[in-house]
Formats: structure tokens, sequence, C-alpha cells
């Protein structure tokens, strides 16, 4: 009887595929040695050129093999700003979430209030947005909501911060977004002849955004409102505080 043996070659070879990879080298950890300080710096180093994804790397690694260092609360921080830059809004929110919670009293706390509102205040700025512009007061409001939120929270606790200044200024032009917002709604239900709901969307901007521009607006919108639904003495005194506020005679059958 002829039996077949395999050469030896083909033995070696697949007893080494057997093996698993035991044949291979070792995937060797470069940082495995490397110090607090080196790990903040390469991170750093890594953000300032815009290797977002590396910097986030060794932040991580940093803030795991030591917790307790000075450069892994600093490394808290900086992720969040790298998270901002590297497009990843969520992540930019969890982890500001994560440091108000766990560090309320540190120093740093403002820039991170001022952060969490910065990412929802750019939130809406899609790519398409960017490619093709469009008014931002006609997109869901949440993150404008949650911006306001984020920056009145800083500029009511921390009245003196380096970023109160600019927050407030984000502050203006978020409440004028959100103000349009609720115009654009109410013009959208007047469109539908749904006067009832348009008339509460103008009333809603004139109580709750005052000195917003949508106001003298909103003003004229009731008029017509009021006008279209027979309310004629809510029309006339509509129109005498739009004349009052802005000293323009508007008349009611426009």
């Amino acid at each position: 009887m002829i039996r077949n043996y395999a050469p030896f070659s083909t033995i070696l070879l697949l007893v080494s595929i057997l093996s698993g990879c035991s044949l291979l080298p070792e995937q060797i950890d470069m940082t495995k040695d490397w110090s607090a300080n080196r790990f903040y710096f390469k991170a750093h180093e890594a953000m300032v050129s815009g290797n977002y994804e590396k910097a986030i790397e060794n932040f991580e690694k940093l803030q795991a093999r030591f917790p307790y260092d000075k450069h892994a609360m600093q490394a808290q921080i900086e992720t969040i700003y790298t998270y901002y830059r590297w497009g990843e809004p969520e992540s930019a929110i969890a982890a500001a979430d994560r440091f108000i919670k766990q560090h309320p009293r540190h120093p740093s706390v403002d820039y991170v209030y001022y952060m969490r509102g910065l990412v929802h205040y750019n939130q809406g700025q899609t790519l398409l947005s960017k490619v093709a512009p469009t008014d931002s007061s006609m997109r869901d409001p949440k993150a404008m909501r949650e911006a306001f939120h984020y920056f009145s929270k800083l500029v009511e606790r921390f009245p003196q911060s380096r970023y109160s200044d600019d927050a407030r200024k984000r502050m203006v032009f978020t409440r004028n977004m959100l103000a349009k917002h609720e115009l654009h709604v109410a013009l959208f239900y007047m469109e539908r002849d749904a006067y009832v709901a348009a008339s509460k969307r103008a009333n809603y901007v004139i109580e709750n955004f005052q000195k917003t521009p949508a106001v003298k607006e909103a003003l004229l919108l009731l008029v017509d409102i009021y006008s279209r639904m027979g309310m004629e003495e809510l029309a006339a005194d509509t129109q005498r505080v739009y004349n009052h506020n802005y000293s323009q005679q508007v008349s009611v059958t426009e």
C-alpha cells in the first residue's frame, strides 16, 4: 500500500498557521515608557497641527495611565476642544458635561461652560449650510436654545470671565435667531389660514423676545391676523402699540 506524505516544508507552514501569529513580531507600544509630560506634549502638538485623532488618542492614554497627574486634568479640558475641532460635537458635549459634573469648582470650568455653548452654537453649521448658506433661524432651534442656556450660565456664574463678553454677544445673536424662528412658524401658520395658531406664535415673540427685531414684525403680523379674523378692536389696539413703539403709521387694512 502506497502512502503519500506531505513535504516537510508544508508541515512547517501548517504548524505556523495553526499556532497563530507566534512567528510574527509582537506589536511594540512605543508609548510604554512615556511620562505624563511627554503624553501631554505629544497630544497638544498633534492638536495644534490639526491631527485631532492622534491628539485624542494620546489625551486618553494620558488620562488612563496618569489619572491623578496635573496634565490629566488639562487633558480633559483640551479633549473637549479637540473633539469640537474634529467635528465630533456629541463627544465634545459629553466630555464637557463630565468635566462640569466632576470639577464644578475648577479654575477653568468657565472655559468648559463656554465650549459647551459654543459646540451647540456651531452645531447647526452642517456641510450643506456651509456650501449653500441658509438662514440659521430656519433650522431646528434646539441647538440654539442649548447654546443660549450654557452661555447664560457662564455669564451668570462667571460675569468677569474672559469668555463672558463673547458669550454675551453670542447670546444676543442667539436670542434674535430664536425670535425669528418663532416668527417663521407664525408665518407658516398664516400661509395656511391657521390664524389662531399664528397669533399665538406672534404673541409669544412679543412676550418672550422683547427688544429683538422680530417684535416689530410680530406686531405687524398680529395686525394682519386680527383684521383677517374680523377682530377689528384687537387689530386697532395692536396697531396703536406698534405706532407708539416704532413711530410709524400703518393702516390696519394694509
